[in-house]
């Protein structure tokens, strides 16, 4: 990963971070020679944010958001944007199957 991509990606995380206070999503940003963790450990593999969100004690529910090769040719803020409209996206989701109808 070249040096302008690598201080993207960590502005990303940043503006993420700075954008999301939710309680209930656990972020973990899989960006290989940025962070090291335990999907990337072994792997060659492109970016990827791994939300995980926590429903109840024995319930979770994750989602991968891949940051595609053109996503990446983007600026910090638009992405941060868009994984930012993902994430609310899940979490709407998730909140209007799991406390929706009754």
């Amino acid at each position: 990963m070249n040096k302008e991509l690598q201080e993207k990606l960590e502005k990303v995380v940043e503006l993420v971070n700075n954008a999301m206070v939710d309680p209930n999503v656990d972020i973990e940003y899989c960006i290989p020679e940025l962070t090291i963790t335990k999907a990337t450990r072994n792997a060659s593999v492109d970016p990827y944010i791994l939300l995980q969100y926590v429903v109840n004690e024995t319930h979770t529910q994750n989602q991968k958001i891949p940051i595609k090769k053109n996503y990446l040719k983007k600026s910090p803020e638009d992405i941060a944007n868009l994984v930012t409209f993902y994430i609310e996206q899940f979490i709407e989701q998730i909140e209007s199957v799991e406390y929706g109808a009754q």
